[in-house]
């Protein structure tokens, strides 16, 4: 006997709320992969460099879009026992499968077609992406069940972004200006940036686990929802996320070294970032959980922009005394 009412049947407006366009904002982790491209090959403004930029970002949003249905889909029946997530269209509404199947397979093949018109290589990152969905969300892989790699398959998704915004302003390979015949290894994001983006998504990502750990505030009720949880701990969670940390520290330490040693200056706001961050995940019922939460954070969303403001600022003014300063520390 169940006392459970009837679902509803999905109307369009539910279909449109699992693809999650309200989730896009993320696709911002692409800007600092186009700052960081352009800082490096001064790639000339143009109108083809601005189609690029609008195909490359509708394309991502698409391809993140068709991830999220493929998601919200197969999640239902344990999103009920998440506080929050329960109310999702996709747990109230009977959603049909063929339609959803539909949804994926278009947004997937409009955004990868759109990914082409930008270049081979955004193609492969969006195909990429799409792949990490997959990963991310279908069995026998579905990596979200698993402790610890739920957080790194789904935080890998923001290098991604990065290398896709990236590609949008690294040159074109064979192009006939020889300006742009590079060997196609040297217009490759470096490895130390990728992979403290990828540590910093982590910490992001492992911060938002803890806060629903916590919410949900019954390690049996907790396990039902993601099977992960099963093995997860407050303690562990916490140790994981001082470790992302320090990691993304670390090579970014490294990427500023090597190839712009003027970000140095943004260290002190990077680390206020991560603390201030970390308190708001510490916080009952943290505004970590969801995107749209934090941005009630009126005074941290300040903080953000000016940061960003600050490594843009950084991204493009030469200070030659810290190069000077480097050089010579080497003798002492």
């Amino acid at each position: 006997m169940t006392d459970e009412q009837p679902r509803k049947t999905a109307t369009l407006t539910d279909y449109i709320a699992i693809a999650r366009p309200d989730n896009w904002v993320k696709n911002l982790f692409m800007v600092p992969g186009m700052l960081f491209a352009l800082s490096i090959f001064h790639t000339p403004f143009d109108s083809e460099l601005l189609f690029k930029i609008v195909i490359g970002i509708i394309s991502i949003c698409l391809v993140a879009s068709a991830n999220y249905v493929i998601n919200e889909y197969l999640d239902a029946g344990f999103d009920q026992f998440h506080p929050l997530k329960k109310k999702r269209s996709s747990v109230v509404t009977a959603i049909n499968p063929v339609i959803v199947y539909l949804e994926y397979a278009v947004l997937a093949v409009i955004g990868l077609a759109l990914a082409y018109l930008v270049s081979l290589k955004f193609l492969s990152t969006a195909a990429v992406l799409l792949f990490m969905g997959v990963i991310y969300n279908v069995q026998p892989f579905r990596s979200k069940d698993r402790v610890f790699l739920d957080v790194l398959s789904e935080s890998v998704n923001n290098p991604i972004r990065f290398a896709a915004g990236w590609f949008i302003f690294s040159p074109a390979l064979g192009a006939p200006d020889s300006k742009w015949d590079l060997d196609w290894i040297n217009t490759l994001p470096p490895v130390s940036i990728i992979i403290a983006y990828w540590m910093g998504g982590a910490f992001l990502m492992a911060t938002k686990r803890f806060a629903e750990y916590r919410l949900i505030g019954n390690p049996e009720t907790a396990g039902q929802y993601r099977k992960s949880f099963r093995f997860y701990t407050e303690n562990s969670l916490l140790v994981s996320m001082f470790f992302y940390a320090i990691t993304c520290a670390f090579f970014m330490g490294i990427f500023l070294i090597k190839d712009r040693i003027e970000l140095l200056f943004s260290f002190p706001f990077f680390a206020l970032l991560f603390s201030w961050y970390l308190r708001i995940g510490l916080l009952n019922d943290s505004p970590v959980q969801g995107s749209e939460k934090l941005y009630t954070r009126k005074w941290f969303m300040l903080y953000l922009v000016l940061f960003t403001t600050l490594l843009c600022v950084l991204m493009f003014v030469d200070i030659p005394w810290l190069h000077w300063f480097l050089k010579n520390a080497n003798n002492y």
